[in-house]
């Protein structure tokens, strides 16, 4: 069966950044979703390119899309450029962490 990016969505919204309470999704760390017959690919980013968890968490984005990948190799494409910022997070993850227009 093919997944869906409705499918994956579902999956990253359940990895946390483990230092800000919002999920990757809303977060704005994920810039796009490639679903081949033989593979899935993500193409991500970080807050920061020193950010201590980031292996782990990449490994939890793997296993959390690799439980509706269908058999597909789970592929994370890593890019710094467009870098992440405030703008990229969902409305529901400002309003959680209290962030308005003015905030920031």
């Amino acid at each position: 069966m093919m997944p869906t990016k409705e499918n994956i969505i579902e999956c990253l919204k359940t990895v946390y950044d483990p230092e800000i309470p919002v999920n990757i999704w809303d977060l704005g760390l994920i810039y796009d979703i490639a679903i081949a017959p033989n593979e899935i690919i993500l193409t991500m980013t970080f807050t920061s390119p020193t950010c201590p968890m980031m292996e782990d968490l990449l490994q939890q984005v793997r296993d959390a899309v690799a439980t509706v990948a269908g058999g597909r190799d789970v592929k994370i494409d890593l890019v710094w450029d467009p870098p992440w910022d405030l703008s990229r997070m969902s409305d529901a993850a400002r309003l959680d962490l209290d962030l308005t227009e003015q905030g920031w």
